[in-house]
């Protein structure tokens, strides 16, 4: 359910799997749609050579994981309407690089699709996910509305509750649609907001609106901007912990120049996974306890490429510049996302996996 951070991810990696998807990488970009990136390669940032085994997997181990449908929705019903609502003040490039993401989930045109490994193939894993009638989450994702909220309605310091009352507020202003059968809410706060939780224990968090407080019940999430108050939880590993300097590697270079925005772009990937296939908190998660499954996300958290577990974020690529990425996105862009959990492979999966 929250995007977690880095030093619980860490403990949560040695017990959970890191397995792999049916090979995708060696489907090179084609420099017909590469406007960055002309020499790609692959590179492991923790591992030392020779570290992985002929199967090219990091030992781990997947026997703990019991991840099963509670017979809730998930958005099945296509499009998934995305309603943004941008809390704070945001620039320009910093709104375009986020929307640029969510429409690389589902493009459009198939003659401008983003070479492979691409964000809609990272998303066919969430797209793996039914209801009880069978009806599989949908490939299909738009943003269908946006407000933004430039004075901090709500004031700056921002609750696991009060942001409803952001939504509501959105709700009002925009107006947005009610959209129960299609419909979730994106909140995106910026740097000058805190939020209850934020960096100690999370760095976003999915849920539902309450009818006492917004009018209805859909489901919506929450990512902060991290680039002032902990890059190094919930921009990582664009960023460190101290803590890490002196056993591992220094930061990577995140893909689009910008540490706070990347990192945000994994967690909305990760909760967007997670709103899809457990919109109402009663469909896909592991445990017993509702108030805190572990979902599709949490199952992989800090794992982004073949070898990875254990805290090691895998085999990822590189560009000639040496900027780090996993998956292509629209309009040239490039993103580093985490994997997410199989139904069918009960594994993590990614695109750019090696095996």
């Amino acid at each position: 359910m929250a995007f977690l951070s880095s030093s619980f991810f860490l403990l949560l990696l040695s017990i959970s799997a890191a397995s792999f998807s049916s090979s995708m990488a060696a489907a090179a970009a084609s420099p017909s749609f590469q406007t960055l990136d002309t020499n790609t390669h692959f590179f492991n940032p923790k591992l030392p050579p020779n570290s992985l085994s002929s199967s090219k997997k990091f030992e781990g181990s997947s026997d703990f994981v019991n991840l099963r449908y509670h017979m809730g929705p998930v958005l099945s019903s296509s499009p998934i309407n995305i309603y943004l609502i941008w809390y704070g003040k945001w620039s320009v490039s910093q709104k375009l690089l986020v929307k640029d993401f969510l429409l690389s989930i589902s493009p459009t045109d198939p003659r401008r699709a983003a070479p492979s490994p691409s964000v809609s193939q990272w998303w066919q894993t969430v797209s793996l996910y039914t209801d009880q009638t069978g009806a599989n989450v949908s490939r299909s994702v738009v943003i269908a509305g946006e407000h933004s909220d430039l004075h901090h309605s709500h004031g700056t310091d921002l609750t696991r509750l009060s942001i409803q009352k952001v939504i509501a507020t959105a709700v009002r202003s925009a107006p947005f649609p009610v959209d129960h059968r299609n419909g979730m809410f994106l909140v995106l706060t910026s740097q000058d907001v805190t939020m209850q939780d934020f960096c100690r224990a999370v760095c976003g968090f999915h849920y539902f609106t309450f009818p006492s407080m917004v009018g209805y019940t859909l489901p919506y999430a929450w990512v902060g901007h991290s680039g002032k108050q902990c890059p190094e939880q919930c921009a990582y590993p664009f960023a460190v912990p101290a803590y890490m300097a002196g056993g591992g590697p220094s930061a990577l270079s995140p893909p689009n120049r910008d540490i706070a925005l990347d990192g945000m772009i994994s967690v909305i990937g990760h909760e967007l996974a997670e709103v899809a296939s457990n919109p109402l908190v009663n469909a896909w998660y592991a445990g017993e306890d509702p108030t805190a499954p572990t979902e599709i996300g949490d199952l992989c958290e800090g794992l982004y490429g073949t070898g990875g577990g254990g805290g090691y974020i895998g085999q990822v690529m590189r560009d000639g510049e040496g900027r780090t990425f996993n998956v292509n996105g629209r309009n040239g862009r490039k993103f580093l996302l985490q994997w997410l959990w199989s139904p069918v492979l009960k594994a993590c999966a990614g695109p750019n996996a090696l095996d």
